[in-house]
């Protein structure tokens, strides 16, 4: 019997990987050598133009879109203005059922060392000023999220990390907060106290809107510093995070940034067509009551 996510990697012709790049990974990819990458090209949506969409070759031939959130030269684009929804639709319209998403994280969990990998299983969405979905003018998506990240897509993320001999987690409650502004201690206390080991900004609405049209996705984040009041540091007015990271655990955390094209190329070569996940046929009942048809893009 062929151990899961062990089959034959054949692939449907219509099924397409995509990559979001988050900010501290654009850098490391247009550094490496054994990664070939198109000029991009900006693809208009029903709520706005996109990020650029780029046609990028991984680490070992992999062919997949690769999408940034912030920007191609520096953090352009702040989580909080994203446009999630022009993205999302972007990569389905150009045939992705399948998609792994990089973020760096603050750690709550104080075992959370930087430089840590982890694939997380659940998320707390604190953000209040982002647009959550794509139906805000009918009655279509109420979805389950008891799996919130693709357990098919985790798993082969899990693998590929084990096969870099990378230090990581599997599993992790990633809060996800609205911004500009970092997160203040007793903010992190209460995030804690609610069961979250980690951090960030942007998986937050992407996550759903994933779900809203019917593509896996997944997360693999890594830490660049411990969240506000998780250690104690100096103020410092002239750094990155203003101190909340030393030098030391800055060059960490890029250290462990130059494994993630790897890690991405190893965890979608896993990916089959044949996953047992449900996100594909999130919409399924939805189709079956005749709501909708097949193609997403008459659904709003």
């Amino acid at each position: 019997m062929t151990p899961p996510g062990r089959a034959a990697r054949s692939r449907a012709p219509h099924s397409r990987a995509a990559v979001i790049l988050g900010s501290g990974i654009w850098h490391v990819i247009r550094e490496r050598r054994d990664l070939q990458l198109d000029g991009g090209t900006v693809r208009e949506t029903p709520f706005g133009p996109s990020r650029p969409v780029f046609e990028a070759v991984l680490p070992g031939g992999r062919k997949v879109l690769l999408l940034t959130r912030h920007g191609e030269t520096g953090y352009q684009v702040g989580a909080w203005a994203v446009n999630y929804r022009a993205n999302l639709w972007a990569l389905k319209d150009l045939g992705t059922d399948h998609l792994l998403a990089t973020c760096s994280c603050g750690a709550i969990d104080p075992r959370l060392t930087v430089g840590t990998f982890i694939v997380p299983h659940d998320i707390l969405d604190k953000t209040t000023r982002r647009a959550k979905t794509f139906f805000e003018s009918s009655g279509l998506g109420i979805l389950r999220h008891g799996e919130p990240f693709c357990p098919s897509l985790r798993g082969a993320l899990g693998e590929a990390l084990a096969s870099a001999s990378a230090r990581h987690r599997l599993g992790g409650v990633y809060a996800c907060t609205d911004g500009p502004r970092l997160e203040t201690p007793a903010e992190i206390r209460a995030l804690a106290g609610e069961g979250a080991t980690l951090v960030g900004m942007t998986l937050a609405p992407e996550f759903a809107l994933a779900r809203e049209l019917e593509m896996c996705y997944a997360a693999l984040a890594w830490v660049v510093n411990p969240a506000e009041g998780v250690v104690e540091r100096p103020y410092r007015p002239d750094v990155l995070f203003e101190g909340m990271a030393t030098a030391d655990e800055l060059a960490e955390g890029d250290r462990a940034a130059a494994a993630i094209p790897g890690v991405l190329a190893a965890a979608l070569d896993r990916v089959t067509p044949a996953r047992p996940c449900y996100c594909r046929r999130a919409m399924q009942r939805y189709k079956q009551r005749g709501d909708i048809g097949e193609d997403f893009r008459t659904w709003v």
